[in-house]
């Protein structure tokens, strides 16, 4: 679709930066604090990086105030961070712990001195490891009762202060890493416990967003998905199918949860077929279907290539159009037909798309089809609370970051945004992932996605200063101008 004017950014667009409570915060067990999962899991060894964990990360629970000070001199409209549940609730669904819950709420304020609005996130994965040890975590529907308990402390707490909640942070994440291909905790490779435990954690979503409309009537709240498009690798109606297939798999089996209350017929039909579909009663459909979210928010990085699956086109090992990493490749049909994914569609490397130093592709025309595809289905207003670029960041001699590469990637991604804009997609904000850098997950430190280099390495703490990067001024600038240069 071709403009030769685009349409400007709403005038109280929320440009943002996003984080998470573990992969920033630190004082993993000061002041009544209890470990959560991840606490434990990058603990053993071989699970992380170099053995990195986010004891320490950059210290944001003791510098939040710097940190809260960069975001204003940047103009940042809108920070969306994570609650650590059990710096709330120790144990999970004991006790309430008042010296945590004073930090979010003094973060909070500080955040809202400054003209910023707070977003926060419920659950971004570190689920405390008492309720993992005593309930075996999101596997049992004990969890719901004790999440329902930690999210009222909190809407009760800041419900009066803060508008934008997210519920669930990329559900689809962390339920495929952490219960089928074990590398993230709990470390399941178990297929038929990933979608029971999925159903548990739908019905989590649903019992916060229904007391969170009974407790914040004025809030806004949603889930927030990683979505990625399927695209077909070619025109061959086969493979139109296969990427139909790929989205109603990795999208629709979530989304539609969400949106509608209902699991999608077709993925639900195979999942039942092969016998590993969640239990499901009578009271959980009323529960999904009276769960009405706000908007959505939306993690883009990058989606995917579906061709036909090699069950039937058995040409595709010939031709060697399967990713290297491809789990099921060397595997007898009969083994591979168990998988749900394999006899739907086989994921294929896109040609027209360049890769970052981590081999995640990049398409930012991608992410106004995810945009426009979104909402089209749903019909919700949409909210970016993830996107962003990790990569290796230099200082140089000047004490300069020179992070062109980001800026480059940002800049690309946000036009589409305002070109889905223009095509009439409802987008509240946008929150860049990340502000600071941060401890990623699996890959240490020395993947850095912030516009705020900070100055610590795998190993050593060295004194955690606070860098501003080229992208943090060109990012003011948009803030400045409202996206109305690009």
């Amino acid at each position: 679709m071709y403009y030769k004017n685009l349409d400007n950014f709403p005038e109280n667009f929320l440009w943002g930066a996003a984080s998470a409570a573990y992969q920033i915060e630190g004082a993993w067990n000061e002041d009544g604090k209890g470990p959560s999962v991840w606490d434990s899991f990058s603990k053993l060894e071989g699970k992380t990086f170099e053995g990195t964990n986010g004891d320490v990360a950059v210290n944001h629970y003791h510098l939040y105030k710097e940190d809260v000070k960069l975001m204003a001199d940047m103009g940042l409209k809108a920070y969306r961070f994570s609650v650590s549940w059990s710096r709330v609730i120790p144990d999970g669904d004991g006790e309430v712990n008042e010296a945590g819950l004073n930090f979010y709420d003094r973060l909070v304020d500080e955040l809202l001195n400054n003209h910023i609005e707070p977003v926060v996130t419920l659950y971004h994965w570190d689920i405390p490891q008492s309720i993992q040890d005593r309930y075996n975590g999101w596997e049992s529907r004990e969890t719901i009762t004790a999440f329902k308990k930690y999210c009222e402390v909190l809407y009760k707490k800041l419900g009066h202060k803060v508008t934008y909640w997210v519920t669930m942070n990329e559900q689809n994440v962390f339920t495929s890493l952490g219960y089928r291909w074990a590398v993230h905790p709990p470390a399941v490779t178990d297929i038929k416990r990933m979608y029971e435990a999925n159903h548990i954690i739908n019905l989590a979503n649903a019992e916060a967003i229904n007391l969170f409309h009974e407790l914040v009537p004025n809030g806004k709240i949603g889930p927030s998905f990683g979505y990625g498009p399927m695209y077909p690798y070619n025109a061959d109606p086969s493979n139109v199918l296969a990427a139909e297939n790929a989205e109603a798999f990795n999208n629709d089996w979530w989304l539609d949860i969400y949106c509608k209350g209902t699991y999608p017929k077709f993925v639900l039909k195979q999942l039942v077929r092969l016998g590993i579909a969640p239990t499901i009663k009578v009271e959980d459909e009323l529960l999904l279907k009276s769960a009405k979210p706000d908007f959505l928010g939306i993690n883009y990085y990058h989606g995917g290539t579906a061709q036909q699956n090699r069950l039937e086109y058995e040409e595709i090992d010939k031709e060697k159009r399967f990713s290297s990493t491809d789990p099921y490749s060397m595997q007898p049909k009969e083994t591979q037909a168990l998988s749900p994914e394999v006899p739907m569609f086989n994921t294929v490397e896109n040609p027209f798309l360049n890769k970052t130093d981590w081999g995640w592709e990049i398409d930012p025309v991608g992410f106004r089809v995810a945009l426009r595809r979104v909402q089209s289905r749903y019909n919700l207003p949409i909210f970016i609370t993830e996107n962003g670029l990790g990569a290796i960041d230099i200082v140089n001699e000047n004490g300069s970051i020179e992070d062109n590469y980001r800026i480059e990637y940002l800049e690309e991604h946000i036009v589409e945004m305002k070109k889905a804009i223009s095509d009439g997609v409802d987008i509240i904000g946008y929150c860049a992932w990340s502000f600071t850098d941060l401890l990623s997950w699996l890959n240490g430190y020395k993947k850095r996605y912030g516009f705020v280099f900070v100055n610590r390495t795998e190993q050593d703490e060295k004194d955690l200063e606070r860098i501003p990067k080229k992208s943090y001024y060109w990012y003011k600038k948009v803030i400045e101008e409202n996206g109305s240069f690009l």
